[in-house]
């Protein structure tokens, strides 16, 4: 099977170009200016911008254990939708992913079941500390996840000791949700009933700080690869810019670029609650410089779903999360458009660190030889991201409303076609990713 992408322009090496792309079983074959018409299927790409597939590394698509949520086939049906190739998909479903069975149950929900690539976090619990060897070269296993602060669901690892053993044993990249799970609880009275403001406060800045401080020395101690989730704190990046560790990537949301305390708490009440919280804007202002001095590598979306009547309850009964991975391609291809990054900037966050961080092999850049998986959207076309588009089974997002400058418009997966003019067209094309 070929496939001829014609009149495109095409992010190559580090610039837009007026380029054509001829893909061969699922691999790039060339990349040419006028590559002649054969034997191939040919779609014109005129007025489309074709980059290399964004991948999303942080969601919660709540299958098994929580359907109305999300489920495997909802979840990456709105990834595909929003211009997303692959995703990495977080531990605390219900039951939890933390042994074999769990993680291969999961593997084989997926296979022939979603529309996007796609791997699975391993979560990390106290008794699976020393028993982490057997995920060396597992395919379908991007790493290992370790919550140190109490977040959705039931997965935690708040003792010192055993977090050392996870860093310590992981043959695979830790990934952490980093919060201070003695300063949550020694916090909680700052909790107030009713008051979704409290949130930011009651989960504050040194809760993050602390944890990020005691990850990076035990990630320095043992030179083992950790990767730290969804900043929110410029105490953390400024930390990082001044220790300079040498074994420690970081991440941020959409969301913690986009929106800021208290303003998005009067805007969407409980739909801006999510754990670590968004803070101040001089917390954005500090990740966004973050962002600027490489000090973060890769944005995730950290599409975390709950239903608007599980949103609408009161706070704090209110669950923690929001979805992000049918918006997070548009939403950082916008701040291009905008001039907030440079394309180098965008295709580092969004595709190359990505696969350079976890060892994804033959993706992250348009070459000759990588897999053919691919972003395209129509650059500087007025779009309005509204809830009636989202595709999650949530059915809404914190983004409602937003005007940006960039539509959706196709999704190519393994040289197939999934998504083309904001349609649906190849169902449960995803494949497991494989990792160096």
């Amino acid at each position: 099977m070929s496939l001829l992408l014609k009149n495109g322009q095409v992010c190559y090496n580090d610039e837009l170009q007026n380029l054509d792309i001829l893909i061969e079983d699922n691999k790039i074959k060339k990349i040419d200016k006028n590559i002649p018409d054969g034997p191939h299927e040919v779609k014109d790409c005129a007025g489309l911008t074709i980059f290399p597939g964004f991948i999303d590394t942080h969601v919660h698509f709540r299958e098994p254990g929580h359907p109305k949520k999300e489920t495997l086939e909802s979840g990456s049906r709105a990834a595909v939708m929003g211009g997303i190739t692959g995703i990495f998909e977080m531990p605390n479903t219900s039951p939890i992913t933390n042994n074999a069975d769990a993680l291969n149950d999961k593997l084989s929900r997926a296979k022939d079941n979603m529309h996007c690539n796609y791997a699975f976090y391993f979560g990390a619990t106290n008794e699976n500390s020393d028993k982490l060897d057997f995920l060396k070269g597992f395919d379908g296993c991007c790493g290992v996840k370790m919550f140190v602060g109490s977040s959705t669901g039931d997965l935690l690892v708040k003792d010192d000791f055993y977090i050392e053993q996870v860093i310590k044993n992981s043959p695979r990249i830790v990934s952490i949700h980093s919060e201070d799970e003695d300063m949550l609880m020694s916090r909680k009275s700052t909790i107030e009933e009713g008051n979704v403001k409290s949130h930011y406060k009651w989960r504050s800045v040194d809760c993050a700080v602390s944890s990020t401080k005691k990850l990076i020395e035990l990630s320095n101690k043992y030179k083992k690869n950790i990767h730290i989730l969804h900043i929110t704190t410029k105490d953390e990046v400024d930390y990082v810019r001044d220790k300079k560790p040498t074994h420690t990537t970081l991440e941020t949301t959409p969301q913690h670029l986009s929106l800021y305390a208290p303003d998005i708490y009067d805007q969407l009440d409980t739909f801006a609650q999510i754990n670590p919280p968004i803070r101040t804007k001089e917390h954005s202002d500090g990740i966004w410089k973050g962002v600027e001095d490489n000090l973060i590598s890769i944005i995730g979306s950290d599409h975390s779903p709950h239903t608007i009547e599980e949103k609408k309850q009161p706070y704090p009964k209110s669950p923690s999360g929001m979805p992000g991975t049918q918006t997070i391609g548009l939403i950082m291809t916008d701040y291009f458009l905008k001039g907030k990054i440079n394309l180098k900037k965008l295709v580092e966050l969004l595709c190359i660190n990505p696969c350079k961080i976890f060892g994804i092999k033959n993706r992250g850049a348009l070459e000759v030889g990588h897999i053919a998986d691919l972003t395209i959207y129509k650059l500087n076309q007025k779009f309005t991201i509204k809830d009636e588009w989202i595709e999650s089974n949530c059915g809404w997002t914190p983004f409602n409303g937003a005007k940006i400058d960039v539509s959706p418009s196709g999704t190519i997966i393994g040289g197939k076609i999934v998504v083309w003019n904001q349609e649906l067209i190849l169902k449960s094309s995803g494949k497991p990713y494989s990792f160096n």
